[in-house]
């Protein structure tokens, strides 16, 4: 393993802490009585407290130190004190330990009492600190220069969805948007249990990728030897539990879907699926809008959200347009009675790209996600449905042609998809036998035939209406964020490209040990003549570091600087 001078020295100094009987990793209990925020809701003077976190800065100034503790609840600011920490004539634990053998970084246990410093920072006074944990790799810490402009900041987003928990150690507010989205995943729990839903889980192998249209992920089963899909969905599964007596059942699922990647599509994804019996998709329309206004209050305290320039208002009704209608408000056409070669001709000639492997349903789910998506920003349900683009859907009961289906759109991205579900065998054959026609065109996302699924329709299963929404897509607009990647703790990402192993030269080591002689950036010229390096070997050495990105080079204002990457 390559590391790097910094990594080298922190590996110096876990040497010296054993040397000196020192565990760098101890087993032991900590035992923590105060967080840094419940310091600061009930803080009172020469209060005793023991709180634990990670070194974020120090300030070292002789036999005293201000330095700033990281927990899970925040920031807070400590005071060292040779004379507090050693009280005797050794004063090894803060001259030694404290000022040479630690880093920022380091997690450490602090027992002491809070005061009040001069300009009101409320602060713990350190009387003994142990270390918990020795950081073997240096933070990367950002930087204000004198005219307020941050250089080094942790924000490159491919290094941060790869390192997440960097990413959350020096970006803390990121935390802030898996807090809501846990909240967000509490509310809706509460609101089902509330209305006296049960809560399930269905599997995630599967010998038939059903319930959607989309393209599956393969495995292979050794023992059965039978091949497997990662679930696309658990409707079902769940609609096998309404058929056995569930009156209303819903289950987080993880699905994961064999297809392109993008600001809001990630292969793996978490959906919320529930199914009550005896209802309709009428009833289902408002049981959503009052679950989103609940969940939007309890994520963000009101019924408000905001997503770029567009400010979310979440409180119930909302309105209801027929795709029927929203075409043709946006493009002129009415699709109703249309043939399929009608359809395609249209969506040719205004510039949608089509193919022949295309039935009617995805024709028309082609135009209304390049011509009409786009134009509804406030949640605005879209209903009914070509029977086309709904093969698990009851037909309209009023309307030829149509099913009982609606679509939730929020900035013109559907968040919500929700039926009157399809209960008759008979009908849901001959669909799932169309879906097979659409699959021997080519069509690789049209839905197997599940005979289980229609033995159980064939039992009987009760009138239903069965509800989808996109959790990660719906905490997106919850938390004003454009890319999936945002509400997703560890996202989907290329392999990552391997560091190219450098051996270091004698002139590249002495440029190094200069720069890591202090935390602050030298000027060129200063490392430049304490390296003592002739003006070739210095091209050559510092070259070396630059093109292997180990010191950075940069001009701020005059003054040319070399630092450490």
């Amino acid at each position: 393993m390559q590391l790097s001078e910094q990594e080298i020295i922190r590996r110096e100094k876990l040497n010296k802490l054993v040397e000196m009987g020192i565990n760098a990793f101890p087993a032991e209990e900590y035992k923590i009585t105060d967080t840094t925020e419940s310091i600061k809701q009930d803080f009172s003077e020469s209060k005793q407290v023991k709180i634990a976190g990670r070194l974020m800065s120090r300030r070292i100034q002789g036999k005293a130190s201000f330095a700033e503790l990281q927990d899970s609840t925040g920031k807070i600011q400590v005071y060292f004190n040779r004379d507090e920490i050693c009280t005797g004539e050794d004063k090894t634990l803060y001259n030694e330990v404290y000022k040479h053998l630690l880093d920022i970084g380091d997690i450490i246990g602090i027992g002491g009492d809070l005061f009040t410093t001069q300009v009101g920072e409320k602060t713990v006074l350190v009387k003994n600190f142990t270390l918990l944990t020795k950081s073997l790799r240096p933070l990367p810490q950002a930087k204000t220069d004198e005219n307020g402009v941050i250089h080094d900041a942790f924000n490159d987003p491919e290094l941060r969805y790869r390192q997440r928990y960097v990413d959350l150690t020096v970006n803390p507010h990121i935390k802030e948007i898996f807090v809501k989205r846990t909240k967000l995943f509490n509310a809706m729990r509460t609101f089902f249990n509330d209305a006296g839903y049960f809560e399930v889980e269905t599997p995630i192998l599967q010998s038939i990728p059903g319930g959607a249209a989309a393209k599956p992920f393969i495995t292979h089963h050794n023992a059965l030897d039978i091949p497997l899909y990662l679930r696309i969905a658990n409707e079902l599964y769940l609609k096998r539990l309404i058929v056995g007596g569930f009156d209303g059942v819903y289950e987080f699922s993880k699905n994961f879907r064999n297809e392109g990647m993008d600001r809001t599509h990630n292969p793996e994804f978490t959906a919320m699926e529930i199914y009550v019996a005896y209802k309709d998709y009428n009833w289902m329309m408002h049981f959503t809008e009052k679950l989103l206004e609940f969940c939007a209050g309890q994520v963000n305290g009101n019924a408000e959200s905001t997503f770029g320039e567009h400010t979310i208002n979440w409180k119930a009704p909302y309105p209801r347009v027929s795709m029927t209608e929203a075409i043709q408000k946006y493009t002129g056409f009415d699709i109703t009675g249309k043939t399929e070669q009608e359809l395609f001709v249209f969506a040719k000639s205004i510039g949608i790209d089509v193919n022949e492997t295309m039935g009617k349903g995805k024709l028309i789910d082609e135009i209304f996600g390049e011509k009409c998506e786009g134009n509804f920003i406030q949640p605005t349900f879209i209903t009914d449905y070509p029977i086309e683009m709904s093969p698990l859907t009851k037909k309209h009961r009023s309307k030829e042609g149509l099913t009982e289906r609606f679509e939730l759109m929020v900035c013109g991205k559907e968040i919500a998809n929700a039926y009157s579900e399809l209960n008759d065998p008979i009908d849901q054959r001959e669909r799932f036998e169309a879906q097979m026609t659409l699959s021997e065109r080519g069509d690789d996302e049209a839905m197997f035939i599940d005979q289980d699924f229609l033995r159980a329709l064939e039992y009987g299963m009760p009138p239903t209406s069965g509800l989808g929404i996109g959790m990660d897509r719906l905490i997106m607009f919850l938390t004003d964020n454009a890319s999936i990647q945002e509400v997703l703790f560890f996202p989907q990402m290329r392999p990552e490209k391997t560091v190219p192993q450098i051996e270091l030269g004698e002139d590249e080591k002495v440029i190094l040990e200069i720069l890591n002689s202090q935390e602050e950036p030298f000027s060129l010229a200063e490392v430049k003549e304490r390296s003592q390096l002739s003006g070739k070997k210095w091209d050559k050495a510092s070259k070396t570091l630059t093109k292997n990105n180990l010191v950075k080079v940069e001009k701020i204002e005059d003054q040319v600087l070399m630092k450490l990457v």
